[in-house]
């Protein structure tokens, strides 16, 4: 609010609210990301120095940690490559979105430094964690973050950053030594929904539906029934009931046991290797 409000005075309102725009765009696709897995994402958090989603997932497999870091710095790309088109085309709308190319292009820059939290952090963390143990991938990390604050901070003496880049920095000390919340499955289950009436939708499915692609079909308009070919079904009260104590990787269709039992069968080969 003080950072609008001082831009505002300052005749730098529109260019505050192009970087604002940008910053509050690239945790949308972080979001969306996360809601497709299974995930809520509680707020946004507006700073100096950008926005975060607080939706922090633990227990998340490599690949699609991976595919969530990237989804942010994917809508900044996108959005460049719209705009770069854009100015192809017709070329006399350079003078108005040359601003918007470069706050998204900074975002892009920023995001994708090997910096934890950044997104590029986070991809170098799944990819050292093929490697190295966890314990060496942190400590790597954490002095990689490091050096990145240092960097950034410097900035100030060599170019017309700002001050901006002191809270920045101070940003990716604090978090490099943070450890993150836990996460919060999505509630599927709220009653207030069903006082105007839901349609109850029926959805076929094979027995190795997880409830990663399941939760893709639930939304606020309708009631969700999966159900097998051989008559078994799992209503959204029993998929959110299940959900709490199993992982966004298991059947839906499985009992409790057998999801157990898939565990240790797991725990067991990563031991064996």
């Amino acid at each position: 609010m003080a950072a609008g409000i001082l831009s505002a005075l300052t005749g730098g309102l529109p260019v505050f609210l192009i970087y604002t725009l940008t910053a509050l765009l690239h945790e949308c696709g972080h979001i969306f990301c996360a809601r497709g897995m299974g995930f809520y994402c509680s707020k946004v958090k507006l700073m100096p120095y950008g926005a975060a989603a607080v939706c922090e997932l633990e227990g998340i497999s490599a690949a699609d940690e991976v595919k969530l870091a990237l989804s942010g710095p994917a809508v900044n790309a996108a959005i460049c490559v719209a705009v770069a088109g854009l100015w192809w085309f017709y070329p006399v709308t350079y003078a108005y979105t040359d601003t918007v190319m470069q706050a998204n292009s900074i975002m892009l820059a920023i995001n994708i430094l090997p910096a934890y939290p950044l997104d590029g952090g986070r991809v170098a963390r799944c990819a050292l964690l093929k490697v190295m143990p966890a314990r060496a991938v942190n400590i790597t990390l954490r002095c990689i973050t490091v050096l990145a604050a240092a960097g950034v901070a410097s900035l100030y003496f060599f170019t017309d950053v700002g001050i901006n880049c002191f809270a920045f920095s101070a940003f990716l000390l604090c978090s490099a030594f943070t450890k993150s919340p836990p996460a919060c499955k999505i509630n599927f289950a709220d009653k207030k929904k069903l006082r105007r009436g839901l349609e109850v939708k029926y959805i076929l499915a094979d027995k190795s539906l997880t409830y990663r692609r399941a939760i893709r079909y639930l939304d606020d308009k309708s009631y969700i029934i999966f159900r097998t070919q051989d008559g078994e079904e799992v209503t959204q009260d029993r998929l959110f009931e299940n959900f709490e104590n199993c992982s966004i990787y298991d059947s839906i269709f499985a009992s409790e046991n057998e999801n157990d039992l898939k565990k240790d069968a797991l725990f067991v080969d990563d031991n064996a290797e």
